[in-house]
């Protein structure tokens, strides 16, 4: 069977992949190579079915406003036999004389990441996506494909009613490592969204100090209480959060060899620096970015720290003999 990846995750793809080259991709090098097409390949699949996806993925993102080009032979640019696909990224450049304030710079990269499909007209998409092109941070994901809220941080909802009525929340909060969650009494005071992932910033009331929690950690539902809490503690938590996220990030990187031209290199090479090995990639919590890692399989590998390395092949062991069960059981 292929591997279930998201149609919305297929075209994400899709367009990092046609962002990151200058002379396109072949269309047998993108159903090779991009995370979607490759599973459904590898799984099986005709390739005249994989041909006929693409091609409708390929209009429904110009739908969308995303200009895919076409380039057809370079003595012959009416030969499209060997069509190469790209996304020019000055197409999304803004007029000249178009500014925005830090302020709100910062409202429409909040908008960006939370809006999702449902919920903003197609000539809004298309905005957001030449507002992201603007380069308002280096690290952000391409042309407004951000995180979106999903069933899978589902504490999100209730969490930001709690921030905007200033109320005290419980939840359960399973760590790496333990066996069971712990119940934690907090008063949330922002959420950030950092290494496309969603955390809540506040004060562990137990513990009588900041904290800052995975969403996609917490276990179960978030309670909003009636307990309340000063707002003027809400000033600058956001800023707070991410800088405390900078730091760990900042004493804590990865070095790793990246196969060129693969989905890995793709995503790291966003966020890493060259290095005489490989690259140099900054991370917070080991654990995700094992399962990070461990989802690229062959395309990447873990140099040092060692117990990131032991905490990738553990995850790739794990599914080996999940499929050797299965296997087993047929």
């Amino acid at each position: 069977m292929a591997a279930r990846i998201p149609a919305e995750e297929r075209l994400t793809n899709l367009v990092v992949a046609l962002m990151s080259t200058e002379i396109g991709l072949t269309k047998q090098q993108i159903l090779d190579n991009v995370s979607g097409y490759r599973q459904r390949a590898d799984a099986g699949t005709r390739s005249d079915a994989l041909e006929k996806m693409f091609e409708r993925d390929k209009e429904e993102l110009r739908a969308l406003g995303v200009p895919i080009e076409t380039l057809g032979d370079a003595a012959d640019p009416n030969d499209l036999r060997e069509a190469r696909y790209r996304i020019p990224q000055a197409e999304y450049d803004l007029p000249g004389d178009i500014a925005f304030s830090p302020a709100e710079l910062a409202v429409l990269r909040l908008a960006g990441s939370v809006w999702s499909a449902e919920s903003v007209s197609g000539d809004a998409q298309s905005g957001v996506r030449k507002i992201r092109a603007l380069g308002i941070d280096g690290d952000e994901p391409i042309i407004g494909f951000a995180p979106r809220i999903t069933a899978r941080d589902a504490a999100f909802a209730p969490l930001q009613d709690a921030i905007e009525r200033c109320r005290v929340v419980t939840f359960d909060y399973l760590k790496p490592g333990e066996d069971a969650p712990r119940r934690r009494t907090v008063r949330p005071l922002a959420l950030v969204d950092y290494e496309a992932r969603w955390h809540v910033f506040g004060v562990d009331v137990d513990a009588d100090g900041d904290r800052t929690f995975l969403l996609s950690r917490i276990v179960g539902d978030v309670r909003v209480t009636a307990k309340s809490f000063d707002a003027t503690l809400r000033d600058g938590a956001g800023e707070r959060a991410l800088a405390g996220l900078e730091r760990v990030a900042s004493a804590n990187s990865a070095l790793l060899e990246v196969t060129p031209g693969t989905e890995a290199a793709l995503r790291l090479g966003r966020r890493a620096t060259a290095a005489a090995q490989g690259i140099t990639v900054p991370f917070v919590d080991l654990h995700i970015l094992a399962d990070e890692l461990a989802s690229y399989g062959p395309e990447v590998r873990v140099v040092e720290p060692a117990p990131l390395r032991e905490a990738v092949i553990a995850r790739l062991e794990a599914v080996v003999r999940a499929h050797t069960d299965e296997g087993e059981t047929r």
